[in-house]
């Protein structure tokens, strides 16, 4: 059967219809150009990928070689209709069922879809696809439609890992730079190097893998940037070392010395008193500054015969070095609060002579220099302070009875 008879359009009917394929023709060209300048969509048609983004690429340059194909039959069947509409003379019947034709009927033939071999003839060919005008807008825009569906989100990923690809590269240099300017190698750099190395492979061939349930997984790249800014900071570190190197050395070296001093301070504190303050003798403070001196004496060696370290053995001495620093530190502080401690039993001891003068004074105030038993308090008290070994214990009690007895008299003489 042929194709149906249509009555033919009005000719207001047909200039309206060509003014809007006009219009529609202009916007659909207007598309496929900003689809085709979509920084995705550049993308995906420079990149040479694998597995699943391979996939979406061949499906996105099929859709969009389908899509630019009838966009070039649509204009054709428009541009005919439009140079029949422009003939000059009069628009008769026969112009008019043209156009009609031109304008509804299915004159958009798509090319002939492949076919194998063993389904062909001698003489037959087989036709492809007839679309009407508006039917082909549809068949567009669905193509149109699939291939943004399939570019957005790809656009997201591949932004979201390009961001955090440039942020860790800029790292990576950074950490470079500070190598370089150390010289040397350093092992734990070309490791994350080399880590990122791959993963800016992955990122090239297959965003996709990397991007499980749609959402980019940026993890590893924020392990690395942050892994590339610690060995900067160590690199850094290392070099600031090597520029002050004599200097720190100088100066734990005073931390030492200091530490030597202290802790014969203590020794020569704890001996007085052991011999002035009665009990067990104070324990006997750890001494840790001949093996820091050691420990001192191997850095300076290595200074001196050394020669041209490289970057990973600046970074060790800067660990060790700082190490060194700490441990000094500490024990200076450590043997200075064991100094203070084994001197407050002297202090103790003195305190409390102090006291006792002081309440003497006060009961001579109250007359109570001829009372016998606030006498006899007072020389007991004075005795055991001021012998030696002094009972702290004992002498503490002592002068407790001493007070309470002037403090009672001095509360009566007020009553």
């Amino acid at each position: 059967m042929g194709e149906p008879t249509r009555l033919p359009m009005s000719r207001d009917d047909i200039d309206r219809t060509l003014a809007h394929l006009r219009d529609e023709r202009e916007r659909i060209g207007s598309a496929l150009l900003e689809l085709e300048a979509d920084q995705g969509y550049q993308l995906l048609e420079g990149a040479t990928p694998a597995g699943e983004t391979r996939r979406v690429q061949a499906a996105v340059r099929a859709r969009a070689e389908t899509l630019w194909t009838l966009f070039d039959l649509y204009r054709r069947a428009v541009a005919e209709a439009e140079e029949v509409r422009a003939r000059p003379g009069r628009l008769g019947q026969w112009r008019l069922a043209e156009l009609t034709r031109l304008l509804t009927a299915p004159v958009v033939e798509l090319p002939a879809a492949e076919v194998p071999l063993e389904r062909r003839t001698l003489l037959h060919v087989p036709s492809g696809e007839r679309l009407t005008l508006r039917a082909a807008v549809g068949r567009m825009t669905g193509l149109y439609e699939e291939i943004v569906r399939a570019v957005g989100p790809l656009e997201r990923i591949w932004s979201a890992l390009l961001s955090r690809l440039a942020e860790t590269e800029a790292a990576r240099r950074a950490a470079a730079d500070a190598l370089a300017a150390l010289g040397g190698t350093d092992p734990e750099l070309a490791r994350l190097g080399a880590d990122l190395d791959e993963i800016v492979a992955r990122v090239g061939g297959d965003p996709l893998a990397l991007a499980p349930g749609g959402r980019p997984d940026t993890a590893p790249l924020d392990a690395l940037r942050d892994g590339f800014a610690d060995a900067r900071r160590r690199l850094e570190s290392a070099a600031a070392l090597r520029d002050g190197y004599a200097s720190r050395l100088r100066e734990i070296a005073r931390t030492v010395d200091a530490l030597r001093e202290t802790e014969a301070e203590a020794r020569r504190v704890r001996d007085a008193v052991a011999a002035k303050i009665a009990g067990p003798p104070p324990a006997a403070p750890p001494e840790a500054s001949a093996a820091l001196a050691d420990r001192l004496s191997a850095l300076d060696r290595d200074a001196r015969t050394g020669g041209d370290w490289t970057g990973g053995d600046w970074t060790e001495r800067a660990r060790r070095i700082g190490d060194l620093e700490r441990a000094a530190g500490a024990a200076l502080r450590d043997a200075r609060d064991a100094v203070g401690v084994v001197r407050g039993l002297l202090e103790r001891r003195d305190e409390l002579r102090g006291r006792l003068d002081a309440y003497r004074v006060k009961a001579a105030r109250l007359g109570l220099a001829e009372d016998a038993g606030t006498a006899g308090l007072y020389e007991r008290a004075r005795a055991l302070l001021w012998t030696s070994p002094c009972d702290l214990r004992e002498a503490t009690v002592a002068l407790a009875e001493y007070q309470r007895a002037v403090s009672a008299r001095e509360k009566g003489a007020d009553g």
